[in-house]
């Protein structure tokens, strides 16, 4: 079952009109929002950054919060399973193919759900390797946008390479990765590029920068160079379907000892206490509750 402008309804009877601008251009936004035992992880948070690419692209929001949260609980319950990532995106609409915006359209509202699969622990504990590109995407990564072109290209990459993620740099400094934020350990020192409009401004990335300095773990969000990210003692990518997950090789060169390193172990814990409090709660909690 999956939502589609107004109605829950089979997905294979779900259909658009080839003249919306999300299908034309990529003219639209979008959240996934993780869900643990049908608590979905950090809504407000997905709600506010949805609003904020809806804002940033002059698409209108057609819906207001408490409508938002009714239709994303509904989705829930239908479904069969009980972790789920809620896929939802907002398109400007549809009107004749003009580069300019249309006036007085109806945006697109599409809502699907899908079983939540996180890196099992195996895997974790092993690590993964990521290859590494110049980050050539557009100059505004802040924004949650379906024209995701460039981060597929990227991604392709290291899919060919069999690696878990392609590692972003633009100008010799740190961006992000294809699908994920970035974090590096380097001599005690937690370390991540601060937000800006190269890139997305991540959940997961706050929960761990909330636990970090919760928990009196040393972080700094600043530029971090590529001599950094290649002469670091940890390399970890941090996004809502892969939770937080150690790189342990970067272009086929040893991330440290070539293992998950003890801040990693120490984060990844927290992130699973974290998680464990807000399915038991049923709620949404702050790090430092």
């Amino acid at each position: 079952m999956v939502f589609l402008n107004g109605k829950f309804l089979p997905i294979e009877e779900a259909k658009i009109p080839v003249l919306d601008r999300g299908f034309i251009f990529g003219d639209g936004v979008y959240e996934l929002v993780p869900v643990y035992s049908r608590v979905p992880f950090r809504l407000d948070e997905h709600m506010s950054r949805l609003e904020r690419s809806l804002s940033q692209t002059g698409i209108r929001n057609p819906y207001s919060r408490a409508q938002w949260r009714e239709i994303i609980f509904k989705l829930i319950d239908s479904q069969s399973f009980d972790d789920q990532g809620i896929y939802f995106q907002v398109t400007r609409g549809v009107a004749k193919r003009d580069h300019s915006f249309p006036k007085n359209v109806e945006p697109t509202v599409f809502m699907m759900s899908n079983p939540l699969v996180n890196p099992p622990k195996e895997q974790v504990e092993r690590g993964g390797s990521a290859v590494s590109a110049k980050d050539h995407r557009w100059l505004r990564c802040d924004i949650k946008s379906t024209s995701l072109i460039g981060n597929c290209l990227l991604r392709q990459l290291s899919a060919e390479s069999g690696a878990a993620e392609t590692i972003l740099f633009r100008d010799g400094k740190l961006t992000e990765a294809s699908a994920s934020n970035v974090f590096i350990v380097k001599r005690g020192r937690i370390l991540s590029p601060a937000k800006s409009n190269l890139i997305l401004p991540g959940i997961t990335y706050d929960v761990v920068a909330e636990l970090a300095r919760a928990n009196g773990l040393p972080l700094e969000l600043r530029e971090v160079t590529e001599a950094e990210v290649r002469d670091a003692d940890e390399i970890w990518v941090t996004s809502s379907s892969k939770e937080v997950f150690p790189i342990v090789e970067l272009d086929r060169a040893g991330v440290g000892d070539g293992r998950p390193g003890p801040m990693f172990h120490r984060m990844y814990q927290l992130y699973q206490e974290f998680k464990q409090k807000v399915m038991r709660s049923g709620k949404r909690e702050t790090a430092s509750a």
